[in-house]
């Protein structure tokens, strides 16, 4: 069967190529056509377009695009019908995604849903395009099943990809130098340029009040080294790319920007601050229209203050050094942390989330 997968970032990228590897165990004929990125590329979808044209952060930045996207989507929509799949997956990507829903349901073709929108946070009025133009929605947070049946919208928990992401990975040496006698703490400031700028200046302060640490960035695979330097002032912290996981079962602790990256590292059992800090105009906007009592993914499956999130004002130098400080020096929250984060792996299911959305979607093909 011929497939069209739509990832916008690079975790749906990860996430989609392993449910494509999946796929291919059950369907010797699948091929595969998408919007996504490398790692998709590489289990051999042909690549559309790269999710690095698509990345389009916060309010304004979307209204100041608005040309880009609509021509993004009349392409996407000619070159679905020109090809006319038997199953059209969509990756998260709400915005993008569900305009392209709806027009693959006009014209007949097969929908299904891999990873939630996060309708539960805001914008619980696109519960209805779900129920309208999706055939099947499969979820992979333990709530989400119970927030779809009071929508009465019948959808398949999953259980967790990062769980399987996780356990498939090669640790690998980090390229890097590791300084003898030091334990590393680990600075995720986010794959997008306006993130990075945000957040990554207030981390790297971190290094003058604790100098007995060595601190290593995460790079994002699309973010040029010469920004990261723009930030560095010649510092010797060092950037690894691609390496991100290694680097985490390294990290003695970790200061991390709100989103996937929150899950990853309590995943891997790392102590950890979350940090946010957005436009004026956008977070204004958003904090009146998100209706949540977290940012965090590990607080919002556990349901309470697992992790300690800075939020916007909130997100400066003197508190994260506090909170860094609680994390590295208070044993008994250290050890509160940690024992939660066990339980968080064990709420969120266990392994085998690719296998199973890949056979469930055949079986509903069928």
């Amino acid at each position: 069967m011929n497939y069209y997968i739509i990832a916008g970032e690079a975790s749906g990228d990860l996430h989609a190529s392993n449910l494509m590897k999946e796929i291919k165990k059950l369907d010797g004929s699948a091929s595969f056509r998408c919007w996504g990125g490398d790692l998709m590329k590489e289990e051999g979808a042909e690549l559309v377009k790269h999710y690095r044209d698509l990345a389009f952060m916060g309010f304004t930045e979307v209204i100041m695009n608005l040309r880009t996207i609509f021509k993004n989507l009349e392409l996407c929509e000619k070159d679905i019908a020109g090809h006319r799949p038997d199953a059209l997956i969509l990756v998260d990507y709400p915005g993008f995604n569900l305009r392209i829903a709806k027009f693959a349901k006009s014209i007949g073709l097969k929908v299904f849903y891999y990873i939630s929108p996060q309708v539960w946070a805001w914008k619980k009025s696109r519960v209805h395009k779900i129920k309208r133009f999706v055939d099947r929605m499969f979820v992979i947070l333990p709530f989400e099943k119970q927030f779809y049946k009071d929508m009465e919208v019948e959808v398949d928990f999953v259980g967790h990809p990062l769980i399987d992401a996780i356990s498939s990975m090669k640790v690998v040496a980090l390229n890097c130098k590791i300084e003898k006698d030091k334990k590393i703490i680990a600075l995720l400031p986010g794959s997008r340029k306006q993130e990075i700028a945000a957040m990554l200046p207030v981390m790297l302060q971190m290094q003058e009040r604790f100098k007995q640490y060595q601190f290593v960035v995460a790079g994002a695979p699309s973010i040029m080294p010469e920004y990261y330097a723009s930030f560095m002032n010649n510092s010797n912290i060092q950037v690894v790319y691609n390496q991100t996981y290694s680097l985490l079962t390294k990290a003695h602790a970790a200061l991390v920007t709100s989103g996937t990256a929150t899950l990853e590292t309590g995943l891997f059992g790392v102590p950890q601050v979350v940090c946010y800090k957005g436009g004026a105009i956008s977070y204004a906007i958003a904090k009146r229209l998100v209706d949540v009592k977290y940012i965090s993914l590990v607080n919002l499956v556990m349901d309470k203050e697992v992790v300690k999130e800075l939020i916007q004002n909130e997100f400066n130098v003197s508190n994260l050094e506090r909170e860094l400080d609680k994390i590295l020096n208070d044993s008994s929250y250290q050890d509160e942390m940690k024992a939660n984060l066990v339980a968080l792996k064990e709420k969120l299911g266990g392994p085998g989330a690719s296998k199973v959305t890949a056979e469930l979607l055949i079986n509903y093909l069928k």
